[in-house]
């Protein structure tokens, strides 16, 4: 529950990021198969497959699942809020950043 308030703030700043964006995300070009953030989505729908494998050999909880899908939801956010920035890429710190947020995910996965 302690994680509730931090869940709410990113939620809160991604809802201002879009709405400020939202005139430029307009008239921008918005690149999904730029090849970092191909890397990020990839890594992202790798560690679905493997949450929900974990679920079906009963080595995870639906509830550590639910926090984990979270968490990744987040990243997603994060990754599209930084692509909307800069006309659909993401820069190399941001996939640095991204990625350390995916490890940490990573390593909770078949614990």
């Amino acid at each position: 529950m302690r994680r509730l308030p931090v869940y709410f703030a990113a939620l809160a700043t991604l809802t201002l990021a879009f709405a400020g964006n939202a005139s430029a995300a307009s008239y921008s070009h918005w690149d999904a198969t730029h090849p970092r953030r191909v890397e990020v989505n990839h890594r992202l729908a790798h560690q679905d497959r493997r949450i929900h494998q974990e679920v079906r050999e009963g080595e995870m909880s639906h509830a550590q699942a639910a926090r984990l899908h979270r968490d990744d939801r987040q990243i997603r956010g994060e990754e599209r809020m930084m692509a909307s920035q800069n006309n659909g890429h993401i820069t190399h710190a941001e996939d640095r950043a991204l990625n350390q947020q995916e490890n940490h995910v990573s390593r909770q996965i078949g614990q």
